[in-house]
């Protein structure tokens, strides 16, 4: 068991937790959620001893082993990809070391024997002679194969080092593991896997992820980081958000009858209990839910941006035709014969592994890029608002405030009034209106291109990575946005709920052309994985 006793930490005049006493068990698994800078991979600094709190200490069960998944992606440039998984268990990995020293050494004494027997059985109690096969296993689940396994880390991609990475810190099935985003840079089958890994671990596990998808699918609990504080709920990530607008709702209807209440409260579990008897970790989470009391749910302090988008007409027969569109920049070939149709109320996730594929026929589509060949055809009722991956040119050398900023994508003159509302709306109240544009944060800039799309009343939106720097709070808010939004999408993202919730249709982008058919994502990610099986 993991426990936390009184911990708490200041930076300058900023506190992050105060007084947090918590307890993580075994056979759990925990989604870390705060708001950004709440202090959600702090904490899991604090929990490894990576970063001392100021007060309170975090304790471990004696003999117990607790693994972090590991965020510099070049530590180990020099090492073969095995050696940097086995290197997770880190006492396993010096006795290795350590009698491998010894057999080697060309004056071999009694002394030298007596040691190495002593290490030999030690290397055994920790499963030692299985260490390499349970590196390769991980590693192969993960999608690295076994010719990649003795390269060095400086030969792997990006994406393949993230991957080992990940098997390190799984490696040797330490009794805590602490994972601080570990789908990012993940492909499909990857995250599909660890899933599976995780939904059976037995031991403890501590996660910070921003895929509801993730959470949903891999957490008992949900510790939610609020005001220098953790609450443990039961429940996955939809139960936690669910229940606190629940209990919001109970705390706004004061005079209501308890003996109602209990009855909303009996129908509300009921409906999760039996959502979660169809998930992998059905009876232990069917249980949990259960036992919840009245009591045990409370409204969430989250503020959540409102975000609407309203289109101004309707589309009429044509959305938009491509034929054939081909791009290549600097000698790299991104899109070739890339041709469909799409039609009014499509909501289009685009998918495939190149992502700067995606991101060029976005481009293209929004005018902002000439196709090398091919054409593209909007219909004449369409209207287009695009959201770039990257946004900084919409924010370099501004000048004046965000309310400055905002009215210059106004179809008409608003008054300050109506821009001040509008950006408060998106939590830029009071003196954050006045802020320069340049000096906002990424999820700050995300929700003001979110508010300039929102202004343009455009019928048709193509997003690329909307969901890149937003917290949990705002990706919610911008789901069920879209989710209600009565034009047509084209949209990409790593969001598996986003694309679930949203797309009728998924078109891959792959080398020669494009697999376009209608299907909801979760129907894509399994023809995905069974191909990927064969």
């Amino acid at each position: 068991m993991l426990q936390v006793q009184d911990v708490s930490l200041r930076f300058g005049d900023k506190k992050l937790f105060e007084d947090v006493n918590v307890k993580f068990t075994p056979g759990n698994c925990y989604g870390l959620i705060g708001a950004n800078g709440a202090g959600k991979s702090t904490f899991l600094k604090v929990l490894s001893g990576e970063l001392d709190s100021q007060s309170g200490h975090v304790s471990l069960a004696k003999d117990a082993r607790m693994a972090v998944l590991k965020q510099d992606h070049y530590a180990y440039e020099t090492e073969q990809v095995l050696e940097v998984v086995m290197m997770g268990y880190e006492r396993l990995y010096e006795v290795r070391k350590e009698k491998d020293e010894i057999y080697m050494k060309p004056d071999f004494s009694d002394e030298d024997g007596m040691r190495a027997a002593e290490l030999e059985g030690e290397f055994a109690e920790m499963n030692g002679y299985e260490a390499e096969s349970d590196a390769a296993v991980l590693l192969q689940g993960l999608g690295i194969d076994d010719s990649k396994h003795y390269l060095t880390m400086a030969e792997l991609t990006e994406s393949d080092k993230v991957k080992v990475l990940l098997a390190q810190a799984l490696f040797g099935t330490p009794e805590v593991l602490l994972l601080d985003e570990p789908t990012n840079g993940l492909d499909i089958e990857a995250i599909h896997w660890l899933e599976d890994f995780l939904i059976q671990y037995q031991n403890t596990v501590i996660v910070v992820s921003h895929d509801r998808h993730f959470l949903n699918n891999v957490c008992t609990h949900i510790a939610d980081l609020d005001f220098g504080k953790i609450q443990i709920y039961i429940g996955n990530y939809d139960f936690w958000y669910e229940s606190s607008q629940f209990a919001l709702k109970m705390a706004q209807e004061r005079n209501k009858k308890k003996e109602e209440q209990i009855e909303d409260l009996k129908s509300f579990i009921a409906r999760f209990s039996a959502n979660a008897s169809k998930s992998k970790q059905a009876t232990s989470r069917k249980k949990l839910l259960d036992k919840i009391d009245l009591e045990d749910i409370k409204p969430s302090s989250r503020k959540y941006p409102y975000i609407a988008f309203k289109p101004e007409r309707e589309i009429g027969n044509d959305l938009l035709q491509v034929e054939n569109l081909s791009k290549t920049i600097d000698g790299k070939t991104y899109l070739k014969d890339v041709s469909f149709t799409l039609r009014p109320g499509d909501k289009v996730a685009l998918a495939g592994p190149n992502e700067q594929a995606k991101t060029v026929l976005m481009q293209i589509l929004a005018g902002e890029l000439e196709p090398d060949s091919g054409t593209y055809k909007w219909g004449i009722t369409t209207s287009q608002s695009y959201f770039p991956k990257d946004n900084s040119h919409h924010f370099s050398g501004s000048e004046g405030s965000l309310i400055e900023w905002l009215r210059q994508y106004s179809p008409e003159d608003q008054s300050e009034t109506f821009i001040r509302g509008f950006l408060g709306r998106m939590l830029f109240s009071g003196e954050e209106a006045k802020k320069n544009p340049s000096v906002l944060s990424g999820g700050e800039k995300v929700r003001c291109m979110l508010s300039k799309m929102m202004l343009s009343g455009a019928n048709v939106l193509l997003l690329d990575e909307p969901t890149n720097h937003l917290d949990l709070e705002a990706i919610t808010a911008l789901n069920n946005g879209l989710i209600e939004f009565k034009g047509s999408l084209i949209f990409a993202t790593h969001d598996h709920q986003f694309n679930q919730s949203l797309a009728n249709r998924i078109i891959e982008i792959k080398d020669e052309g494009v697999y376009d058919k209608e299907m909801t994502y979760d129907e894509y990610i399994e023809e995905r994985v069974k191909s990927a099986s064969v």
